[in-house]
């Protein structure tokens, strides 16, 4: 009646009259109570008048009976939401609530709704509440002070900040309020089993550290408290200790940390050199970082004390000394506390490295063992990383830069050194050195080029060449010019040079051809990686094709290999180009072209045996030439792409070869054209895929029909496997981003006609099920409603003899990722959750078929669950693990490896994951394992010992009765021929013996 106006809340009292003025305090509870839940509905329906009557009256109340109390608050609740309040009205409440309210005494929900009352005053009476100056304070710290439980405290140290960051007056009762707060720090809260509220200790130490590290009046009581703590036993409190002080230097200044910083110092030296924990070493180092930031902050005057110089005096000289003794303990933590010092501010990083630069130039130079020098680059590295953050500066200011000649000997030095692990740091500290702009001369960066050089292509360890290839990409964006005029060219010179042949003996001609084409590899690795800015680009592209041209008219054996190599070089340039436009559009142009340029070339002289076999056509380099194509294209602008497929799709439906370099071929290009002849023209459809598969949704196919309804006709006819699957794979990539509507309609219907006669009879089975493999596994990634009844057809399949165990590896196909179509980097229309989907609707039908299934196709059902398993995320396997557990025990049974790696793959997670279900199947599962472990194939004897291991995690108790059956039957592995096997046994074997030893 309220809510509809019929009733206003007055009268509602005056009905409650009998109620409200019983004597009984139980019906008086009742009568309030009822009013507050009124009120609480329609607390914004309420006029003004109503408002300070009802206000009056609930005041009068709070010295009620206690029995009367909480509905009291609920309706002071509802009142303190009202936007009509009147001016007073709330200090009035919160006096009488202060002045007649134990709220400690009452219970949980009763002093939440004193906190929200607060709470709300606070959000919509700040200036009323101001008005009672430092009492508003004190009445809060009464209300709070004993509070336990955490819902409440959460709400509480909120009002805390909120006194502090509106600037509420604390007046005397600073150090009341500190205590009242602090006397929580630090947090020791567990939530409780199954917690409906969801707070979590994390929650409370935030809320809690915001309050203490709010404001500069509670320093001198908050930083003692800090220092005590950090002597604590107990790993969290240290924990908690160091991120409140790091907390707390972001507000506070040198006046609070004056009197505290050599009892801070101390603390955090001792934890650093002492601790055995990564984390509050970790910890410690931020905690020094950001004192060290707060002193550079901080401006005194200037006839004061200047805290910094000081502060950075006392870490000098306790740590520096340690620096002249690289193999000793304390090196390394003496580092790191310098290091974190260094990195607050650049007046830190200057005076620091004014005295520890020298130091360690001077200590490199003394020390000769590798090991030794090793760990001082190290160290050197940490500052000149530093370096970095700051950028460049001026040379006056700069201890680095007056260190330029001592700085780049010690680090060449170590480019030349025998060790490969002091090459390593040296050859980071070389791509730091190069990133500092203007420190390295001319004459530097031609010998930094060089030493890249010699050490890509000629250092023994691959290790090394590897990092000096990256180091190489890192500084060529830098100096470009350099890089292209004087890298580039070296190993252009390189690929051109051939093997000598001034070897005397066979076996020393094929030892030299062997070591050529190792160099060969790297200058191709070496190319590509120092591809990372467009003009470089511009150079390392055309060596690149026309190395794999040199390659294609050669004889040798390794021409597959060398061909792969350069496609694999070409992939990481066009990846590195993706992100830059320019550069992006240049190796689209070039390179596609060539690369069709050069298959087509190959395909037409295979189809008029002019030069059979071909390197180029076979399909390990058409499926190395698959990714080049696909990274060139993906990122291409709608316009940029548009109009290249205008080029290509002409290309392979049309034979329009006009726009393909060097195009004066001796026949017609017919792809989807009859007759064996063009069998081998028929396998670039795979490079047509590559290039319309990843091409951006919206751009428009030029006949796309007529190339849908070719690749629908090529991928049933055609006898070759690989032909066959890449134009499976095309059809389907075209229609997963194909729009909704007839046409597609009719061309999935197609699709199924094609399909159903071929999956029924006839020599051409595989090819018709891999065609529907691949369209369903399309449509399921798009929810397209007709991939329910392909899936069907699919898991009709699993009970044929002949395509069953195939049908079931399709399940695989349908939820991995594929690598080279159907996924998001190339486009694809791919919906989330759409495995949890296909689980859902389909697990059952696997289910239901397997336990109907004969005996000789059983597997076939249970090879496609455990696929579809494997692929599912784990926390929603975990949900329904007990319905299926069953099954996947009983798959372990099943005499088909890929059912037994892919049952076993798909456990060993789960018992971490989900211990309390597994365990009432242990006796099973113990067995199955240990039976597994002396499997004829390798892989399944290395997953069988994995989950061995993996069943540690189960509760002690369960596992305790197994524990030397379990050892007992480990030690035959332990003698495996296999490396890899005996490995995993001896890890399993050792968690299994330390079963119920004390501390674990």
């Amino acid at each position: 009646g309220v809510k509809d106006g019929r009733w206003t809340v007055l009268q509602l009292v005056e009905a409650l009259g009998f109620c409200l003025e019983n004597t009984d305090p139980r019906t008086r509870g009742r009568g309030i109570q009822l009013l507050s839940q009124v009120l609480l509905q329609c607390y914004s329906l309420l006029q003004e008048k109503e408002v300070l009557h009802l206000v009056l009256f609930y005041e009068s109340r709070l010295q009620d009976h206690h029995l009367v109390i909480p509905s009291v608050l609920q309706g002071l609740r509802a009142l303190s939401m009202c936007e009509v309040l009147s001016p007073g009205l709330a200090v009035s409440v919160l006096k009488a609530i202060f002045q007649e309210v134990h709220v400690q005494s009452l219970m949980q929900l009763d002093r939440h709704t004193v906190y929200s009352i607060i709470s709300n005053f606070m959000s919509t009476r700040e200036e009323e509440l101001k008005g009672l100056g430092a009492d508003f304070t004190f009445g809060f710290i009464q209300v709070m002070d004993g509070e336990k439980d955490p819902r409440n405290l959460l709400v509480a140290f909120q009002i805390v900040r909120d006194l502090i960051a509106k600037d509420y007056a604390l007046g005397p009762f600073v150090e009341e309020l500190f205590e009242v707060t602090s006397c929580y720090f630090p947090i020791d809260f567990t939530p409780p089993p199954n917690d409906p509220h969801g707070i979590q200790r994390e929650d409370l130490i935030l809320s809690l550290r915001a309050v203490l590290a709010s404001t500069t009046q509670f320093a001198e009581f908050i930083l003692p408290l800090l220092i005590e703590k950090l002597d604590s036993e107990l790993q969290s409190a240290k924990l908690d200790s160091l991120q409140t002080l790091t907390a707390c230097c972001a507000v506070y200044g040198q006046k609070e940390l004056q009197e505290f910083l050599p009892s801070l110092w101390s603390s955090l030296r001792r934890e650093v050199f002492q601790t055995a924990s990564e984390k509050i070493e970790t910890e410690c180092l931020a905690a020094l970082h950001a004192l060290s930031a707060c002193l550079s902050r901080s401006v005194l005057s200037s006839d004061s004390e200047d805290l910094l110089d000081s502060f950075l005096s006392n870490i000098l000289q306790d740590c520096r000394h340690h620096l002249c003794e690289p193999d000793m303990k304390l090196v390394w933590p003496s580092a790191k506390l310098l290091q974190a010092a260094a990195g607050a501010s650049l007046r830190t990083y200057h005076c620091i490295t004014r005295s520890i630069l020298p130091l360690l130039l001077e200590q490199y130079t003394k020390h000769t063992q590798s090991s030794q020098r090793r760990t001082i680059l190290e160290m050197l590295l940490g500052f000149l990383e530093l370096q970095q953050k700051w950028g460049y500066v001026e040379e006056d200011e700069s201890t680095l830069l007056s260190l330029q000649a001592p700085v780049c000997s010690v680090v060449f030095s170590a480019l030349t050194d025998p060790s490969v692990q002091l090459q390593l740091v040296g050859i980071k500290a070389l791509t730091v050195l190069g990133s500092l702009q203007g420190f390295l001369s001319s004459s530097d960066l031609e010998l930094v080029v060089d030493h890249l050089i010699r050490l890509a292509l000629h250092e023994e360890d691959s290790q090394s060449s590897e990092a000096a290839m990256e180091a190489a990409g890192s500084l060529a964006p830098t100096y470009p010019k350099v890089f292209s005029g004087r890298m580039v060219p070296r190993f252009e010179e390189e690929l051109q040079s051939g093997p000598s042949l001034r070897c005397v003996s066979s076996s020393e001609q094929e030892e030299s051809y062997h070591n050529h084409c190792s160099l060969w590899q790297r200058c191709l690795q070496a190319l590509a990686a120092v591809s990372t800015h467009t003009s470089i680009v511009r150079e390392t592209v055309p060596v690149l094709l026309q190395h794999l041209q040199k390659v294609q008219k050669g004889t040798e054996a390794r021409n597959t290999q060398d061909m792969v190599s350069v496609c694999q070089s070409l992939h990481r340039v066009a990846l590195q180009c993706q992100q830059d436009v320019e550069g992006c559009w240049y190796f689209h142009q070039t390179v596609v072209p060539c690369l069709l340029a050069m298959a087509v070339q190959a395909a037409m002289q295979e189809s008029t045996h002019t030069l059979p076999g071909k390197a180029l056509l076979e399909e390990e380099v058409l499926a190395a030439m698959i990714p080049v194509i696909s990274a060139a294209t993906t990122h291409l602008s709608p316009e940029l792409a548009a109009q290249s497929v205008s080029h290509v799709v002409p290309l392979f439906l049309d034979g329009e070869v006009s726009f393909l370099p060097q195009n004066n071929f001796p026949c017609s290009f017919q792809p989807f054209g009859n007759g064996e002849c063009l069998e081998a023209q028929r396998r670039l459809v795979a490079l047509l895929m590559a290039f319309v598969c990843s091409l951006p949704r919206g751009v428009a196919i030029p006949q796309q029909e007529w190339l849908l309804r070719e690749l629908l006709a090529l991928s049933c006819s055609c006898n070759c496997p690989f032909t066959a699957t890449t134009a499976a794979k095309c059809f389907a990539g075209l229609v997963n981003k194909h729009p909704a509507g007839q046409q597609l309609d009719e061309i999935l219907q197609l699709a199924v006609n094609r399909m159903e006669p071929g999956l029924a009879e006839g020599p051409r089975r595989m090819q018709a099920l891999t065609l529907l493999l691949w369209v369903t596994k399309a449509l399921v990634l798009r929810y397209h409603p007709l991939s329910s009844c392909l899936t069907d057809k699919l898991l009709g399949l699993l009970g044929d003899t002949e395509l069953g165990p195939a049908a079931a590896d399709g399940f695989s196909l349908l939820m991995a990722e594929s690598p080279d179509v159907l996924h998001k980097g190339c486009h694809a229309d791919v919906r989330i959750m759409f495995r949890q989907r296909f689980f859902t609707d389909n697990v059952p039908k696997l289910v239901q078929g397997f336990h109907g299934a004969g005996p000789d196709v059983k597997a076939n059902y249970l090879k496609g669950l455990s696929h579809v398993l494997n692929h599912l995320p784990k926390p929603v396997l975990v949900t329904e693990l007990p319905t299926l557990l069953s099954l996947l025990l009983e798959a372990l049974s099943c005499s088909d490896r890929v059912v037994q790696l892919s049952t076993l793959s798909c456990l060993q997670p789960l018992l971490r994951e989900a211990p309390q279900i597994m365990s009432l199947h242990v006796d099973t599962l113990v067995t199955k394992f240990l039976n597994l472990t002396s499997s004829p194939t390798m892989a399944v004897r290395i997953a069988a010992l994995r989950c061995a291991h993996a069943l540690t995690s189960l509760p002690t108790t369960v596992l305790l009765p197994y524990k030397g059956r379990v050892i007992r039957a480990l030690a035959k592995p332990l003698d495996d021929k296999k490396r890899l096997v005996r490995k995993e046994a001896v890890a399993a074997r050792g968690e299994w013996f330390l079963l119920g030893s004390p501390g674990r």
